[in-house]
């Protein structure tokens, strides 16, 4: 169902769109672990991350009264991390100047789940506050 809360959501994924469509003209070779946290891998986070909680926060009132919360979860983590990664097979045969990149994808993948700990966070919160006064 689409609802008027799922905006920010599509907005923020048009614009992961045209970010990871931009050329690049440096890639990070990765070598040893360390250099999987390199700040890219860090942005990479952040933006599903941002993607996660904005459409976890978009269905939030199914996922907290639901009694499908479960399928929400899983539905919500297939949908973005398929996204995902769509942007890294993008950047890898379509984007120009790109480099699709599993690290890229599992970094993705880490931003989902984050997001989605960062929602029940925010809910947990909410919920008490709301429950308190």
């Amino acid at each position: 169902m689409l609802t008027w809360k799922l905006v920010p959501a599509i907005v923020w994924a048009i614009i992961i769109l045209l970010l990871t469509g931009l050329p690049g003209t440096y890639f990070p070779t990765i070598t040893s672990f360390w250099d999987w946290l390199s700040p890219d891998k860090v942005v990479h986070v952040i933006i599903f991350a941002t993607q996660s909680f904005l459409v976890f926060w978009a269905y939030g009132k199914q996922y907290l009264h639901g009694s499908n919360r479960l399928v929400y979860t899983w539905l919500i983590l297939l949908f973005i991390t398929i996204f995902a990664m769509l942007t890294e097979v993008l950047q890898a045969y379509v984007f120009v100047g790109r480099n699709g990149n599993v690290y890229d994808f599992i970094a993705d993948s880490a931003g989902v789940l984050a997001g989605l700990w960062i929602f029940r966070l925010y809910n947990k919160k909410i919920f008490i506050k709301h429950k308190v006064n």
